[in-house]
């Protein structure tokens, strides 16, 4: 398997990702009974699910340490720094950090990172061919289930974060404004890795995920999508619908698994910055963290 390269943000240095659990996503998406193992059981809800509670039970607190270690997780920026205080594995997963920890991009003229993760953008889209990797496309329809909302954001801007097991798995509003309530796409859950994006055609529009469309102060109208994944327990939306959010305020939190979550923007609205831009032509994610400028407002 070729390593997981992306760019890290603050340094420019090219860095090797840490990928948990490498041996069971490279048996599941590359050997024949790993793919047959994917087909009946690990996709469905039910695996992912039971799964899931298992990292709300007490007894997965002993997890804990092991893989704090192994991703070189940095707890002191968190709420709660202390291992042993967490009471189940998800509630360290989704962990909260010191107020600050984060520094927003506050200009109202910017567009904010909403998650911590790595990034791909592309300006000008095509609605009928989104590229998942090279070679792999998707529709925007087949994504949104809605073909006039497809049209309405063709030529428009798409942002992806990936997030990996070890990031930060709150994610939050890009701008201030109004959400509407969110939007359920029932589906399965694949991974996110890119060794599942590059096996599995359409992977993003076959999985589970989450549609809210965000009447934003500065950017005109969004939509957010939160993706679920392999062995996530849930996706939790903590806002209140159709009530006014501020910039960089929660929005919801992954449980156990790494997971994505899309922004699109229509046509004209937003300039994304160009080292993004140009590190996605290159086919090279970028590591931001939630709440630094990704983009700026089309004068």
């Amino acid at each position: 398997m070729i390593p997981l390269r992306y760019v890290d943000r603050r340094t420019g240095e090219l860095r090797e990702e840490t990928v948990a659990g490498l041996q069971y996503l490279k048996w599941v998406y590359s050997s024949k009974a790993g793919r047959l193992t994917l087909a009946t059981l690990v996709k469905r809800k039910l695996f992912s699910a039971f799964y899931g509670k298992l990292q709300d039970t007490g007894f997965s607190r002993r997890k804990i340490q092991k893989f704090i270690t192994e991703l070189q997780i940095d707890l002191s920026e968190a709420k709660i720094e202390d291992p042993s205080d967490y009471r189940s594995f998800n509630e360290f997963f989704s962990r909260k950090l010191k107020p600050g920890a984060r520094p927003i991009a506050t200009a109202p003229n910017l567009l904010i990172a909403p998650a911590d993760g790595r990034l791909l953008a592309w300006d000008n889209i095509d609605k009928d061919r989104l590229v998942q990797v090279k070679g792999l496309t998707y529709t925007l329809a087949e994504l949104l289930q809605d073909q006039n909302k497809a049209l309405e954001y063709h030529q428009g801007t798409c942002v992806l974060i990936r997030l990996s097991p070890a990031d930060y798995h709150r994610f939050h509003f890009p701008d201030s404004g109004v959400p509407e309530k969110s939007q359920l796409i029932k589906g399965y859950y694949y991974s996110v890795n890119p060794l599942a994006l590059a096996q599995i055609p359409r992977l993003y529009c076959a999985n589970k995920r989450e549609l809210t469309l965000f009447h934003s102060d500065n950017f005109g109208e969004m939509i957010l999508i939160e993706v679920g994944a392999t062995c996530v327990g849930s996706i939790v939306q903590t806002y209140s619908p159709s009530q006014f959010v501020t910039k960089a305020s929660e929005k919801g939190y992954f449980k156990f698994g790494g997971s994505t979550v899309i922004m699109l923007l229509k046509k004209g609205v937003v300039r994304i910055d160009p080292d993004l831009l140009a590190n996605t032509t290159k086919g090279l994610e970028t590591r931001v963290l939630m709440g630094e400028r990704i983009g700026v407002l089309r004068s």
